[in-house]
């Protein structure tokens, strides 16, 4: 490698246009590594002589590869060295660090045992980085597993709620929906966790990989909690995950079984046998939730057979210890709109309801009016990226091989003429 001088005086003059820049990230990649964090513990007086607006390519190389040195970290101090982060993540040019996304500090704030202090940086790197909302950049499962880990899934919500259309490596695709299911089962919203573990899970592979494994693990227990079943796998997921996936949760796919049979003991003591399991792939703390959730399931499955009934009776169906348990129970699950019931208290009788909602208020129509703009938004965005792929010379030369190398007239009827 040159010397830290001559490398230095390279991203001085080679920081201006798209050529330049290019032919210094190319400098830079030869540096990386090795040659340049020998230097590591030298690098901080030559980063005063940069700018973190002008020279920010350079500059994001040279400060990570001082920050990977613990040593370093700890000699300026962890919060100097976050402050510094933060500062030039705020002024750096979006266009130069997008070159090397992959170069932001995740690893260096684990290092300083804060994650919660890195969760804004990463956050203001996100939206540096980002050409679009729509764009699932490199850091965005860095910044969500700082969120897991500093209890602050609120934060994640910032990236969560947008919808990504854009994707360039399937890992980071498999991080983000997994790390976000585990937010917000975090936040209870369990739902929205299934929509994420679902796509973790479904999501096109060619072979499996441990994502997906922990994904489907993590699935099944919130399928449970939530809905009292796992659903069949959808048509459109890979033959790879159809075949393999409950093969590496055998464990849990026999605790649905188990659930299923609505049976409290059965399903006590399955846990219990196999809680050690449970505890290493750290999901324990759901199996608990699920475990709670069967006295929830069999209330429910009262509802469709009895019009009223007392709290004694539910409190032994369900193989609760008292008629208070049961109250409880029933009276969490009508605040949670789970049932409609009524407690009559004199007598400790249970009368089940019909759902009330008559789908007519102010309320539910602006929901549905606001669900139907955002399908019919989905839709038109879809159509547009199904025209720019049908349009796309890699995609068309690998249908073609796959057809023997014949194409046929037909194959180009539904590509607009704007493109010919």
């Amino acid at each position: 490698m040159e010397t830290v001088e001559t490398l230095v005086a390279h991203i001085q003059g080679l920081s201006g246009s798209g050529e330049e820049l290019a032919h210094l990230h190319n400098l830079l990649r030869q540096a990386d590594g090795e040659p340049l964090r020998a230097h590591s513990a030298a690098l901080l007086p030559f980063l005063a002589q940069l700018h973190p607006s002008a020279h920010s390519l350079g500059f994001l190389y040279l400060l990570e590869a001082f920050a990977s040195s613990a040593s370093n970290l700890r000699a300026q101090g962890g919060g100097d060295f976050l402050v510094t982060t933060a500062d030039f993540l705020v002024s750096c040019s979006a266009e130069q660090i997008r070159l090397a996304p992959d170069k932001v500090f995740k690893n260096e704030v684990m290092q300083l045992n804060a994650p919660i202090r890195g969760i804004a940086p990463l956050r203001a790197a996100i939206r540096k980085i980002q050409t679009s909302s729509e764009e699932l950049t490199p850091i965005h499962a860095d910044y969500l597993l700082l969120c897991l880990l500093a209890k602050q899934y609120k934060a994640g919500l910032s990236v969560l709620e947008d919808d990504i259309l854009e994707v360039d490596q399937p890992k980071d695709l498999f991080l983000y929906c997994y790390y976000g299911g585990m937010i917000y089962i975090g936040l209870k919203k369990f739902t929205i966790a299934l929509d994420f573990l679902h796509n973790a899970v479904t999501v096109p592979m060619s072979s499996l990989n441990a994502i997906a494994v922990e994904a489907y693990k993590k699935y099944i227990l919130v399928s449970l909690i939530q809905n009292g079943q796992v659903p069949s796998f959808p048509k459109y997921t890979s033959s790879t995950a159809q075949r393999n996936l409950k093969n590496h949760a055998q464990v849990y796919v026999d605790l649905s079984t188990c659930y299923s049979k609505g049976n409290y003991s059965e399903l006590e003591e399955y846990i219990q046998l196999n809680a050690e399991k449970f505890q290493s792939d750290n999901n324990l703390g759901l199996v608990k939730q699920v475990l709670s959730s069967m006295y929830k399931r069999n209330i429910q499955r009262l509802t469709q057979t009895y019009l009223t009934l007392s709290l004694e009776d539910i409190a032994s169906s369900v193989q609760l210890k008292t008629p208070k348990e049961a109250e409880m129970h029933v009276l969490r699950m009508i605040e949670d709109g789970e049932i409609h019931a009524t407690i009559n208290q004199k007598d400790g009788m249970v009368s089940f309801h019909e759902d009330p909602e008559q789908y007519k208020s102010c309320e539910m129509v602006e929901h549905i009016d606001s669900s139907i703009q955002r399908l019919m938004a989905l839709s038109k965005k879809l159509s547009s990226i199904d025209e720019n792929i049908s349009c796309d010379p890699a995609y068309l030369m690998k249908t073609g091989r796959e057809r023997g190398g014949r194409f046929d007239y037909d194959d180009f009827d539904s590509v607009p003429h704007k493109y010919f």
